[in-house]
């Protein structure tokens, strides 16, 4: 089992940048394809960004291609979303979560193959 803690959130003027971070506990971490979602006000939860096990496969919902990175470090058990020039249409609550679903080499896109989820990190964009 794998238990995700997000932090970095918080408020931040539009154009801003954020980093989150994920911290997986475990030693399995690299064994887990990982992603980030994010859910606004009113909305389900969106796909963000998605990370394969090695690090070397990302995918990227279209709203935030160009402006959000995801990446990973095996040896810390984190994952991260770089966010810059944050949209006040941002703001949302950002979870992370693990799936040990796919191959070795792919990302998941779906909020349906992943099995562990973190409580979440408020980012607020102010206009």
């Amino acid at each position: 089992q794998v238990q995700l803690v997000e932090s970095g959130g918080g408020l931040v003027q539009a154009g801003g940048s954020l980093r989150l971070s994920c911290a997986a506990s475990g030693r399995t971490f690299s064994s887990y394809a990982m992603g980030w979602f994010r859910q606004a006000p009113g909305k389900e939860r969106e796909f963000v960004a998605a990370i394969s096990r090695s690090g070397i496969m990302t995918y990227y919902a279209n709203s935030v291609k160009g402006r959000f990175t995801i990446s990973r470090d095996n040896a810390k058990n984190t994952v991260y979303l770089q966010i810059n020039s944050l949209k006040p249409e941002d703001t949302a609550i950002y979870s992370c979560a693990a799936g040990r679903g796919g191959s070795g080499s792919s990302y998941l896109r779906s909020r349906d193959e992943y099995d562990y989820w973190g409580q979440g990190t408020q980012v607020t964009v102010s206009s």
